[in-house]
């Protein structure tokens, strides 16, 4: 008989389903225990931790730009200050597309073309969190614009900011300089934490020279934004604590230069291209520093355009250049006072020793004639009546005895041949030649006539009209030297005290025998005598000046040649030139003016001197337009 056959087993089913059940229950108790951990570790012991970083995602740390310092001129009126201006900013990090977004914003008329390539650069060179300026002092109608698109621009906004302003336009531009757009090359030198949130930086002159001054120090805010990264007042209709670090302000800067007298010197010189320095001569304090033509340096406050920038940078009287400070240029017989002074102190000559100008001039053994300007020369002279009328024959003769190393040695102890130390960069040395020098540039030796030609200021030797008005100082003070300067004193932007800068003295000149300067000071008085040079500009004063005119060749004229203006273009001319310090017996201020292609130097130049000496010790502030050019004590006069 067959065995039965169980079908179900009720005991085994239940002990596997109460194995699975425990199994299971275990497996979700560890589960839960897990998930319950992870939630107390994040909970509760880095609740600090997640809290600071969820406050991070709608709180953002945004810089606050400082209020650049102001800049003031003698007087107290302001030469430079801050204005409210919309500027058009991106912030790398909430652009997904930056190329496209620049062309779109371009389409727009926002930016230009041709402004991408640097502004990408810019970009990329930038910290993904720091907005980036686009464009300055957007118009009304640029802000209308891109504000009906401005959901198509993510990471874009325009920000209210302090954009630069010169209230006096292109009147001191050379002095002040100008502000521009931070560039890829600014970021590679500058603390970016400092300019955080600034969009501008010096590019030249004081702006530049005293940037760290009058940039200050960024500070800081934090603020709540959204999801998009737009600020918002509170988040949940809840206002969240937040945290700022104010920034400090620049300091404000205050100059010699006295505006009224700057303005004198530029309607003087107005219409032509030259340049005016008057300092004071016992601190060396600039009053006036004017480089014609100039430009408006707003332009480029609001970012300049390319085709604005090329039309300066190309323009053929050179706007952007510093004629002051880089112009170098032969000084002619200006130069006749210092060689005088060199003579005496080397012995070559004594004061009273007359020589016969009969109109030329040869070196011993040569058949060369070196012309006087007067055809028929001077007759006798000594070296007062020298210096009075500019008898180039006798300058001729003092250089030959003189000799170029002696020449060299005194022209660089006045101050020629290196910088003033002006406190603007640019400056040029210019030019004091000799016999080293020559071999070095042109592999060749040195000829006793270029000594002679130097005697009257032409040849290799090149000045600058700063280096001028600094080495007349040096005459007018007796021998002290002043170091230049535009700066006098820093006012501090957080206690307001104001900081005098004292006058720093270079050096200055002893001479072996102090009645030498008595000699060249009588001869620069009587060239502004009746007879004298510069005569004419002296008519009516009721001060003694003391200078010298000028008039330095362009090109040279050959042996038998005459020179004429009238048949020569007007860029081939000569220059005139002209220094002068008042009043005589106890100066205190020295102009150098200097005209290009304006002919000579007692009729083109000498008048714009005496207006801007009458401004400062008469008070005539009045502009009354271009000096006149009056009539030269003679046609040739040099």
């Amino acid at each position: 008989m067959p065995r039965p056959v169980r079908i179900k087993d009720h005991w085994r089913e239940q002990r596997l389903f109460s194995t699975r059940t425990l199994i299971a229950i275990i497996v979700a108790a560890a589960l839960l225990s897990t998930v319950m951990g992870r939630l107390f570790y994040l909970q509760v012991i880095k609740h600090r931790y997640y809290s600071e970083l969820s406050q991070g995602n709608r709180v953002r740390l945004e810089p606050m730009p400082p209020d650049r310092g102001l800049i003031y001129d003698r007087t107290g009126a302001v030469l430079a200050e801050n204005t409210p201006a919309y500027e058009l900013e991106l912030t790398p990090e909430q652009v997904a597309d930056i190329p496209d977004t620049l062309q779109r914003l371009s389409a727009l008329g926002l930016i230009e073309a041709d402004q991408i390539p640097s502004l990408e650069r810019v970009i990329r060179a930038s910290r993904k969190f720091s907005p980036v300026p686009l464009r300055l002092s957007l118009t009304e109608t640029d802000i209308a614009t891109f504000s009906v698109r401005q959901y198509d621009f993510p990471g874009v906004e325009i920000r209210t900011r302090l954009a630069r302003w010169y209230p006096f336009g292109e009147s001191a531009v050379h002095a002040l300089g100008y502000v521009g757009i931070i560039s890829e090359d600014d970021l590679k030198h500058i603390d970016r934490d400092e300019y955080g949130g600034s969009a501008l930086i010096g590019k030249s002159g004081l702006e530049s020279a005293y940037e760290k001054d009058l940039h200050g120090a960024a500070g800081q805010q934090q603020v709540v934004v959204n999801a998009q990264g737009r600020h918002v007042d509170s988040v949940g209709g809840v206002a969240v604590p937040l945290e700022s670090k104010p920034p400090r302000g620049g300091n404000d800067l205050i100059l010699g230069i006295d505006m009224r007298i700057q303005h004198i010197a530029e309607s003087a010189l107005s219409g032509r291209r030259g340049a005016v320095v008057a300092l004071d001569p016992n601190t060396g304090n600039i009053v006036a520093l004017v480089s014609t033509p100039t430009f408006d340096p707003n332009k480029f406050t609001r970012g300049i355009s390319t085709k604005d920038y090329v039309a300066l940078r190309d323009d053929l009287d050179k706007p952007l250049f510093n004629r002051a400070l880089r112009g170098t240029y032969p000084p002619g017989s200006t130069i006749k006072p210092f060689m005088g002074l060199a003579g005496l102190e080397y012995g070559a000559i004594e004061p009273t020793t007359a020589r016969n100008c009969h109109g030329g001039f040869t070196l011993p053994g040569s058949s060369h004639v070196y012309h006087d300007w007067k055809k028929e020369g001077h007759g006798t002279v000594d070296m007062r009546h020298a210096i009075a009328t500019s008898c180039d024959v006798y300058f001729y003769g003092l250089a030959e005895v003189l000799g170029i190393d002696h020449i060299h040695t005194a022209m660089s102890e006045l101050g020629f041949g290196k910088l003033t130390g002006i406190d603007i960069s640019g400056e040029r040395p210019g030019l004091v030649p000799s016999p080293a020098w020559k071999q070095q540039a042109y592999k060749q030796a040195w000829y006793p006539g270029e000594t002679v030609i130097v005697g009257i200021g032409q040849g290799y030797l090149l000045t600058t009209p700063l280096q001028l008005a600094h080495a007349a100082g040096i005459i007018a003070t007796r021998g002290k030297s002043y170091r230049p300067r535009l700066v006098t004193a820093v006012r501090d932007a957080v206690t307001r005290q104001v900081n005098t800068l004292p006058p720093v003295e270079d050096g200055g000149l002893t001479l072996r025998d102090a009645s030498h300067w008595d000699v060249i000071i009588e001869g620069m008085e009587k060239v502004m005598e009746p007879g004298g040079t510069g005569a004419a500009s002296a008519r009516g004063a009721p001060y003694r000046m003391a200078g010298k005119s000028g008039t330095a060749q362009v090109f040279n004229i050959g042996q038998n040649q005459k020179y004429d203006a009238g048949r020569v273009t007007e860029r081939l001319r000569d220059h005139a030139l002209f220094i002068v310090f008042a009043p005589a017996e106890a100066p205190k201020l020295v102009v150098a003016v200097l005209v290009e292609n304006g002919g000579h130097g007692g009729s083109a130049a000498a008048p714009i001197a005496r207006r801007v000496l009458d401004a400062y010790l008469l008070g005539k502030y009045d502009v009354a337009g271009p000096a006149p050019i009056e009539a030269a004590a003679d046609p040739q006069e040099r």
